[in-house]
């Protein structure tokens, strides 16, 4: 059932302007999200290193 409203209005530019470090904090939350996953999969691996060597070499 048609109405007579017009459609809602939808901006087409940015409503805040645009940031000129964007790229360097893009990469540096890349980085620190890299350097967290690189942690993680050492620390699994030592805590398999670990728990190997404790069920069966004691």
């Amino acid at each position: 059932m048609p109405t007579d409203r017009p459609p809602p209005y939808f901006p087409q530019n940015q409503l805040s302007p645009p940031d000129p470090n964007r790229a360097k904090k893009t990469r540096f939350a890349l980085i620190g999200c890299l350097v967290l996953l690189l942690a993680a999969i050492g620390g699994a691996i030592v805590g398999l290193f670990y728990l190997i060597r404790w069920l069966f070499f004691r």
